[in-house]
């Protein structure tokens, strides 16, 4: 009985963040579709996600799977998953989100995303 509570508990809480996720990442999509951005598109979104600028891609810590633990690329640093259906803690705070896509787009590229990047790497992380 206590496992099945116990289980009972855990999927409960894994529902609730994974709809708290939703609303954080529909939040942000409208908040760059008001900065102009158009249709996402979870096609481009793994595309810029696996691009690769010069030596550097977001693949380079996080892997070629964002269901799997990546490593920091200077540090060694263990990060988490970036898929929500591994990791429930994934974009689920709005502030959390923002400042990682700002700092990993000007490590990646050299400058910050477009709206319309964003919301399709949002777009596409968010079905993985």
């Amino acid at each position: 009985m206590k496992r099945i509570y116990g289980t009972a508990i855990l999927l409960f809480s894994i529902s609730i963040s994974t709809a708290y996720s939703a609303d954080v990442v529909d939040e942000l999509l409208q908040e760059y579709k008001t900065a102009g951005a158009v249709d996402f598109s979870e096609d481009k979104g793994e595309a810029l996600w696996m691009s690769k600028e010069k030596d550097r891609s977001c693949t380079s810590c996080h892997t070629n799977s964002v269901k799997n633990v990546g490593k920091h690329q200077k540090t060694g640093k263990e990060i988490k998953p970036m898929a929500p259906s591994v990791n429930a803690e994934r974009l689920t705070e709005k502030k959390k989100v923002k400042k990682w896509l700002l700092r990993n787009c000007k490590w990646v590229f050299k400058r910050e995303c477009t709206a319309q990047e964003k919301g399709d790497i949002l777009t596409w992380l968010r079905k993985q």
